[in-house]
């Protein structure tokens, strides 16, 4: 709740923010999008056993992965465009237009930059002189986080129609984060099919909803060590994989679609790649879908033991 009360703070900020330093806002975003991936990368790279968890349980967390993500991105698209497509279409469809304009043909380095900021994260986190170093900027990541949430709340607060915009929703806000639900619960189903493992354990690895931390230790210690390790793989992966999955849903499918990979994890860490990729109407709603999805993660892990 502190990350949300400190976007709210930046929405407020926003209002009054000088537009001429809107390019110097946008910078900050990038640069605390990069340290928290670099900090995440390096954090991995410590954790003990991950290399080999990696090379022993990938590809069934791969699977656990992107299974469940592909029903979630199907299921959101469907029901937004049945339910959430309205008068405002053409205004976003517009909007990702102008955001993709300079990229188009070239590439976004945005992308490459997050894969470069992992992957040095997670080789100097392996080399213990290394993470001993950066031992305060992993401990100390949540600052990034802060910072974060509230420069994006200042780039929400320079569009003064966007609440008045979702309020038409009114109870439709729901079905981002029951699309996501129910697509990872009937994606994680085929997964136990292909993978022989029990139904209830295979929905509870799609349960974390990319909430790694606490989807790998909860697992863990209700089912044992290797589902927790391919619980925290699969999670992981999820929130690594929507970072490089919005930018193709933004330009494919509706905006509304690019919640749909980051689930849980909507409402911080792939919530810049919202903002870059969407519109400030999407980021509000990726905001709200990260909360209830998050809420939801202990839930539904419980009901499966």
């Amino acid at each position: 709740m502190e990350t949300i009360a400190i976007m709210i703070l930046g929405i407020g900020a926003g209002r009054f923010f000088p537009v001429k330093y809107k390019a110097i806002n946008e910078k900050l975003q990038l640069c605390c999008t990069l340290l928290l991936i670099f900090s995440m990368g390096a954090g991995l790279g410590q954790r003990e056993g991950f290399f080999s968890e990696l090379l022993f349980l990938g590809m069934q967390s791969f699977l656990f992965f992107l299974i469940p993500t592909l029903f979630s991105i199907a299921a959101v698209y469907l029901l937004t465009k049945r339910f959430m497509s309205g008068r405002h279409l053409e205004k976003r469809r517009v909007v990702r237009e102008e955001k993709h304009a300079g990229a188009a043909g070239v590439g976004d380095p945005m992308v490459f930059m997050a894969l470069a900021a992992l992957v040095l994260g997670i080789a100097c986190g392996a080399f213990p002189a290394a993470a001993g170093f950066l031992a305060p900027l992993i401990s100390q990541n949540q600052w990034f986080l802060y910072i974060l949430m509230f420069s994006v709340g200042i780039s929400v607060g320079f569009h003064r129609g966007v609440f008045a915009q979702i309020r038409q929703y009114h109870v439709k806000i729901l079905v981002i984060p029951a699309g996501i639900i129910a697509g990872s619960l009937v994606g994680s189903v085929v997964c136990g099919l292909l993978m022989h493992y029990p139904v209830r354990q295979a929905v509870s690895v799609a349960c974390g909803l990319g909430w790694y931390s606490l989807a790998g230790v909860t697992i863990g210690n209700l089912a044992g060590a290797r589902l927790g390790s391919i619980a925290f793989l699969s999670n992981l992966m999820r929130e690594i994989g929507a970072l490089f999955m919005i930018p193709y849903l933004s330009r494919h499918f509706n905006s509304y679609t690019c919640i749909a990979p980051a689930a849980a994890t909507s409402e911080d860490t792939t919530l810049p790649m919202m903002i870059r990729y969407t519109n400030e109407e999407t980021v509000v709603l990726s905001v709200l879908n990260g909360m209830i999805c998050s809420t939801f993660v202990p839930v539904l892990i419980s009901l499966c033991y």
